[in-house]
């Protein structure tokens, strides 16, 4: 079963995209969580100053906190800016310390008691439907070393279950990602968890480019057309073999217009968002070289760079947590 696409199938500036296989009609947007210090209301607009068509908004302290006062005004507030700005919008929901100021995207749905993050995850629904979210991502977290694999899985499952009613209930579609170290890492995985759910229609797939890279078997073009008829949310960064680094562009070792070409043949309307939550310190620079890269590298043809074949078992580790800057880089 195909999910549904994301919902907008216009630029920033309301022209139509149509899904002709040009990677110039690709709607680029930026991470609020490379934005961690600023004001949304500000990062908001520098993003829509320097011309991109949307944001990945990761709820967050000072970034729309589903668990603050206020939150009703807070989301329209937020809608009008958006809607001012010309800017589309994705629900993320990787904020670190948002639920656990001791532990890292503690308690997830693998924990002993995953009721904060359930009910995270219900509230960011609400907040996507609220806001016309084109979807909202979440992943699985991190295995804690306590809990069995199966008994991770099933966790898994019944989570997902229970975040999908409130998806169906709201209209809104989910984007889950795959993420390095964590019990759902790879398309793989994404596969037999979607297949484990029984194929909801609102179930999709966040793809970050990256990951491609870091740990699949396939060429990161490959990738795309992998998951091309579940794909509704895509995260992009450059990235290293093996390491779980993102990385601006230019300095890792992927490809880009091939990968923009492939997300174009594919038909991809929604947002492609730059991934780059280690950046805040620079992050209008930062917008403003990744913005012009993805411009010039979806104009331009596919050049003779021929890359090094990595044999496939060549993976990214898991996260032990051993130490803060260890584990940071495998999940961010």
């Amino acid at each position: 079963m195909t999910v549904p696409r994301p919902r907008p199938a216009q630029s920033g500036n309301g022209t139509v995209v149509p899904p002709n296989g040009d990677a110039t009609t690709l709607r680029l947007g930026y991470g609020t969580n490379g934005f961690a210090n600023h004001r949304l209301d500000d990062a908001l607009a520098v993003l829509a100053d320097l011309g991109y068509d949307g944001v990945a908004l990761t709820l967050d302290h000072d970034h729309l906190d589903p668990f603050a006062p206020g939150l009703t005004r807070r989301i329209a507030a937020v809608a009008r800016r958006l809607d001012a700005l010309g800017l589309g919008v994705m629900i993320e929901t990787g904020a670190r310390y948002l639920l656990d100021p001791w532990h890292k995207h503690a308690p997830t749905l693998l924990h002993d008691d995953p009721t904060r993050r359930i009910e995270f995850l219900r509230r960011a629904v609400r907040i996507g439907a609220d806001l016309g979210a084109e979807a909202v991502s979440f992943w699985a977290g991190v295995r804690p070393e306590t809990v069995s694999p199966q008994c991770a899985w099933d966790r898994l499952v019944a989570g997902c279950a229970s975040v999908i009613d409130a998806a169906d209930s709201a209209g809104v579609t989910l984007g889950f990602e795959p993420e390095p170290g964590m019990l759902v890492e790879s398309i793989t995985d994404w596969r037999r968890l979607h297949a484990a759910l029984d194929a909801p229609a609102r179930f999709g797939i966040t793809l970050d480019i990256g990951h491609c890279r870091c740990l699949e078997p396939w060429p990161v073009p490959q990738c795309v057309a992998e998951v091309a008829d579940h794909l509704v949310n895509v995260q992009i960064d450059d990235m290293r073999r093996g390491v779980h680094e993102h990385l601006e562009f230019g300095t890792g070792e992927i490809d880009f217009p091939p990968v923009l070409a492939a997300l174009a043949e594919a038909g991809y309307r929604g947002l492609v968002a730059v991934e780059l939550p280690r950046d805040s310190h620079a992050a209008p620079d930062v917008a403003a070289r990744s913005i012009d890269f993805l411009r010039a590298a979806a104009t331009s043809t596919i050049g003779d760079r021929r890359r090094q074949k990595v044999p496939a078992d060549a993976l990214c580790s898991a996260s032990t947590d051993a130490t803060d800057r260890d584990t940071d880089r495998r999940v961010e």
